[in-house]
């Protein structure tokens, strides 16, 4: 139906046509074909369909003589489209070779680990450990937490990215550690005594505080989605656990749910102002949660950015790797790295904010742009590979015994979408410190305790 209504250039019609048939093949494969479980690949059919494909045919569709530019102010022209959906044809022709590969002679051949966190001796121990430390957590940073909720999630702080690092994706996902363990030792102690009741209620206020940290008042979309849909996935598994139940339920949160969350998640209001004026929520709705307008919006700039990239590529030249070394490195604060490179969703930002009539700066950057501006076609090949290995690397966590890397990998899997669409710095970072939290510290504490 999409191309029906598509008015456009042969060429262009013929480049968004071929991505569209790379990647309902590799749908069919992944629907129709493959026995594993890869909500891994879910996201990446998705992420496509909806971002290089959806997004960018409504955002050309809906252009005039008044207005012949993308969300992100990029002037419209064939040829950048065109060479866009090229370059999004060679990493998605690279991944999914690099998929099947892996697939073949690493997943088929890995043995099913049997690591579990010694239930029977220490796993109380832990679960009150980790309980301790959150209410230490909430303790200190309870004024914190209350003026964020109080106030807009938009309001311009005066801390550094690693404070903010360090608190919002490491210490507040502490919670999520908890409910993992404790929900694990009550699935395996099917039975009543005094240690499963407080196991229970321990799980309870993990919740509590998870929600406390995590809410649409503190935190934006790409957070709290893959924190909540992973507890769907924990709590009814069944719900969630093939790859057809979880690419419907991944294309509608995406094309419903995730415009409607903007509502709260976006508002720039406070939760005073909001009791005070609750019309201010429809006024938020019509600005941020319309589902029509959502593919049209800066939400959906993606394929755009590829674009803008390509352009700065052209001014400009390759990064040679200089722009990945804002993902390595993103922990050393930029107060002591005065040269730290910005992100390649702010590089490519102020590019726009110069050369157009963009003013914002703080734009997302495909993973596709992000191989392009480092190492050109080279780059994109090496980042595709590099996906393909390390989903096919979570595969195996997803299938092994242990609660943590199982529940942090199905995470992932939704975090995906966040990282695909980039930019590949804050995609990285974000996700190193729900790793770090919810596997390494509890590991940590179940051997020191031992």
């Amino acid at each position: 139906m999409a191309f029906l209504i598509f008015d456009t250039t042969p060429i262009v019609w013929s480049s968004f046509f071929v991505n569209f048939l790379i990647i309902s093949v590799i749908a069919y494969y992944h629907l129709n074909i493959e026995k594993v479980f890869s909500p891994f690949l879910t996201s990446f059919v998705v992420f496509n369909y909806l971002f290089f494909f959806l997004a960018p045919i409504f955002q050309i569709s809906s252009m005039d003589y008044s207005n012949f530019r993308f969300p992100n102010d990029f002037a419209y022209n064939d040829s950048s489209v065109v060479v866009a959906n090229i370059l999004i044809l060679i990493f998605n022709l690279v991944f999914i070779l690099s998929y099947l590969f892996f697939k073949e002679n690493k997943l088929d051949n890995k043995r099913k680990e049997t690591f579990e966190p010694n239930l029977k001796y220490n796993t109380p121990l832990v679960i009150l450990t980790l309980l301790v430390i959150c209410f230490f957590i909430a303790l200190l940073n309870y004024e914190y937490l209350i003026n964020d909720i109080s106030n807009s999630v938009y309001v311009i702080m005066g801390e550094s990215t690693s404070s903010l690092l360090l608190k919002k994706k490491f210490l507040f996902f502490i919670p999520l550690a908890g409910i993992v363990i404790a929900l694990r030792y009550l699935q395996i102690r099917n039975k009543i005594n005094r240690n499963t009741i407080f196991v229970f209620l321990f799980l309870i206020i993990f919740l509590v505080f998870l929600v406390f940290f995590k809410n649409t008042f503190t935190e934006k979309r790409n957070t709290l989605g893959p924190i909540y849909i992973s507890l769907i996935y924990l709590f009814f598994p069944k719900l969630l656990n093939s790859n057809a139940k979880f690419f419907l339920f991944m294309f509608l949160a995406m094309v419903v749910i995730f415009p409607l969350s903007s509502t709260l998640t976006h508002i720039d209001a406070s939760l005073k102002q909001i009791f005070a004026e609750p019309s201010l929520i429809y006024d938020s709705f019509l600005r941020f949660g319309s589902i029509s307008g959502a593919f049209e919006s800066l939400h959906y700039d993606a394929f755009s950015n590829i674009m803008a990239t390509v352009e700065y590529v052209k001014l400009y030249g390759f990064s040679w790797g200089y722009q990945l070394l804002s993902v390595c490195l993103f922990f050393i604060p930029r107060s002591f790295w005065t040269t730290k490179p910005l992100s390649t969703g702010e590089l490519i930002g102020n590019h726009l904010f110069e050369t157009t009539p963009r003013n914002f700066t703080n734009l997302s950057n495909p993973v596709v742009s992000e191989g392009f501006i480092n190492f050109g076609l080279i780059g994109i090949v090496a980042l595709a590979i590099l996906l393909a290995f390390f989903i096919i690397k979570f595969i195996v966590w997803l299938k092994t015994n242990d609660c943590l890397k199982h529940f942090i990998a199905f995470y992932f899997a939704v975090h995906l979408m966040f990282l695909l669409r980039g930019d590949l710095t804050n995609g990285f970072s974000y996700f190193i410190g729900p790793l770090v939290s919810i596997v390494l510290l509890p590991k940590l504490l179940i051997r020191t305790i031992k």
